[in-house]
């Protein structure tokens, strides 16, 4: 199936891309302890914890972020290394195209692509789970974990409306529940308090007064405690901007399908997230194509200049999904269209450099 030569690129490629994602490894955690150290040593964060939860989520996230530009560096590095030690040409002039040259690269950039794409899937929302767990308690706990003014619609004909919420203790303060039938309101509750019961997983309401509507004829209810299902979990008054990264993709669409019901505003944010799971490895396909199409030529000066272009090129690329992400959360860009558009920018360029590229 595959050449001699086939074999010597795809293992110069992910031997390159392995030792480049180590080199990032160490270089990110020196540099994240020398910035977390004192955060560590303020809320007296155990070892354990900091390296079996907080290091085992870092490390898998900021790869998996980076490895764009961990991959584009790789096949810049050896792709030049081997143009200027005269492997390319030889490689050329013996009658394989440039197409045909591609061949190897293309299969190492489907290795990626798929362990990439796994762990977007089904690795990477368990890291942050442990991640995010960690920090929100020994790196930057909120001192005030309360969300004020929330609005919710729960289903189809019923809406809440909370003061206020403590995710510390889980209670809601000036509870109303409003139920209607097209525009004519059937049912409204106020209560004192609603608290979250995690043994049953029900809410109970304090102190409340019920005012029920029928036609002309209304009535009016009051207890002291009662206990209901609502379609809702403390989970929906989170106020951790980094939620939603620790989401499986069943509980990312679940959510998603709530908010299309609910518009509590945090659509885009849900979607952004979903999209960048399923669209980002593809980047794998379209550094290489552009990697191999920069560095394929032999230039005077060896692999510096052309090291130099990827390294600009890839934090290029980065920069770009940031733009497009801040657009979409900004400026109301589709979040679909925001993902999309940095890899299809890219993929323009990848194109012309690989026509461009010496055949």
């Amino acid at each position: 199936m595959f050449s001699i030569i086939d074999r010597y690129i795809i293992k110069k490629y992910l031997s390159t891309f392995v030792f480049t994602m180590a080199i990032f490894t160490v270089v990110m955690v020196i540099f994240d302890i020398s910035e977390r150290l004192d955060d560590f040593l303020k809320y007296n964060a155990p070892m354990d914890k900091i390296i079996f939860e907080y290091y085992a989520g870092f490390i898998p996230f900021y790869l998996n972020f980076l490895c764009p530009l961990i991959n584009f560096i790789a096949v810049i590095f050896f792709t030049s290394k081997m143009a200027d030690q005269t492997e390319i040409v030889p490689i050329l002039s013996a009658g394989y195209s440039f197409n045909r040259l591609l061949r190897p690269y293309i299969f190492s950039a489907t290795l990626i692509f798929a362990v990439s794409f796994v762990f977007n899937l089904y690795i990477i929302p368990k890291t942050n789970k442990m991640k995010i767990g960690f920090e929100n308690v020994y790196v930057k706990p909120l001192k005030d974990n309360t969300k004020v003014s929330t609005h919710m619609q729960i289903d189809k004909n019923s809406y809440v409306y909370i003061d206020n919420f403590d995710n510390n203790s889980k209670i809601g303060y000036k509870f109303v529940l409003e139920k209607f039938k097209g525009d004519t309101l059937l049912e409204k509750m106020i209560a004192e308090r609603i608290t979250w019961d995690s043994v049953t997983t029900k809410w109970k309401i304090h102190d409340y007064t019920n005012r029920i509507i029928n036609g002309l004829h209304e009535r009016m209810d009051k207890g002291t405690v009662k206990d209901t299902t609502l379609d809702m979990k403390p989970s929906d008054f989170e106020l951790y901007d980094n939620i939603f990264t620790a989401m499986d993709t069943k509980e990312l669409d679940e959510r998603i399908h709530k908010e299309e019901i609910r518009g509590t505003g945090m659509m885009t944010d849900l979607k952004l997230e979903k999209y960048k799971r399923y669209v980002y490895p593809f980047s794998a396909f379209v550094l290489t194509l552009m990697g191999v199409a920069l560095s394929s030529k032999k230039v005077r000066g060896g692999i510096g200049l052309s090291l130099g272009i990827g390294i600009g090129l890839s934090f290029t690329y980065i920069v770009f999904i940031q733009f497009a992400t801040m657009f979409s959360l900004k400026g109301g860009l589709p979040p679909l269209i925001a993902v999309l558009i940095p890899n299809i920018t890219f993929l323009i360029i990848a194109i012309y450099l690989a026509i461009k590229a010496p055949k």
